[in-house]
């Protein structure tokens, strides 16, 4: 659970890592999202919970730029990247995980990591073989340690478990620096082992990071994060701390029924 004074540290903190103004999403006549005002302080972790089809994904979809907002406006650390792609979101420091796992099974995890060490770097387009002093090579170890999969560094990625193959998304979110890292639903489908893993691996992440959890487990996502935004019907619903969220009756009636978010 995040600390009782953690509301107050972000609101001293620096500038917005993340700003929404505003922000629509419309497919034809279904209105996915609606009038969504929501920001993210530099190094805030923030859970965002709700319903399926309460608009989480869409919410997400709007800050990479995957389905940009039909209007409104997205900040990222103060500058407007409403219209930009997603590759220049990217190389503004923004990060994301999918529910659905997009790795290479035929190579091994450290050539994974190595890979989105590289893709991020200046001398991406460089088909030269990394030399052993290789800086991607170094990052890409480094986060091998981060993710506690060092021992598994030569195996093959068809070869991980679901778990640890969860884990090694966390470690290509982490590649080239992030500032902001959104996860979509990274617990699921683990087991109570492997969610204590994870929530370990999140809360050691570097201060300097901010993060937006999308995630089921009502356990996991409030031990990692500071403030919650709960969302409904494609609009924002109640925002406070774990604690607020947790004890809230409106929450609990119409999200946790018996403990867990349908």
């Amino acid at each position: 659970m995040a600390q009782p004074d953690a509301l107050s540290r972000l609101q001293s903190a620096g500038s917005f890592a993340l700003e929404l103004e505003a922000v629509n999403r419309h497919f034809d006549s279904l209105v996915a999202m609606a009038d969504i005002n929501f920001t993210v302080r530099a190094g805030e972790r923030r859970a965002v919970l709700g319903s399926n089809g309460a608009g989480k994904t869409t919410l997400f979809n709007a800050i990479t730029g995957d389905f940009p907002p039909t209007t409104g406006r997205v900040r990222l650390f103060g500058e407007d990247v409403t219209d930009l792609p997603t590759n220049e979101r990217i190389r503004r420091g923004l990060r994301r995980t999918y529910q659905i796992s997009l790795l290479f099974h035929g190579l091994s995890v450290i050539d994974n990591i190595y890979l989105a060490c590289r893709g991020v770097s200046v001398r991406r387009m460089s088909l030269r073989r990394p030399s052993k002093d290789d800086n991607a090579m170094e990052s890409a170890e480094t986060l091998l340690d981060a993710v506690h999969l060092t021992e598994t560094q030569n195996d093959l990625v068809s070869t991980l478990s679901y778990g640890q193959q969860r884990q090694l998304e966390i470690a290509l979110a982490l590649a080239g620096a992030p500032r902001l890292i959104l996860f979509d639903e990274p617990a699921a489908g683990l087991s109570p082992t492997e969610r204590n893993l994870l929530v370990e691996i999140l809360q050691s992440l570097p201060d300097h990071i901010s993060f937006i959890i999308i995630e089921h487990d009502m356990d996991v996502a409030l031990r990692v994060s500071e403030s919650v935004t709960m969302m409904h019907n494609g609009r924002i619903f109640k925002e406070g701390t774990p604690e607020e969220i947790e004890n809230d009756h409106e929450v609990q009636e119409l999200y946790l029924g018996h403990g867990n978010i349908n």
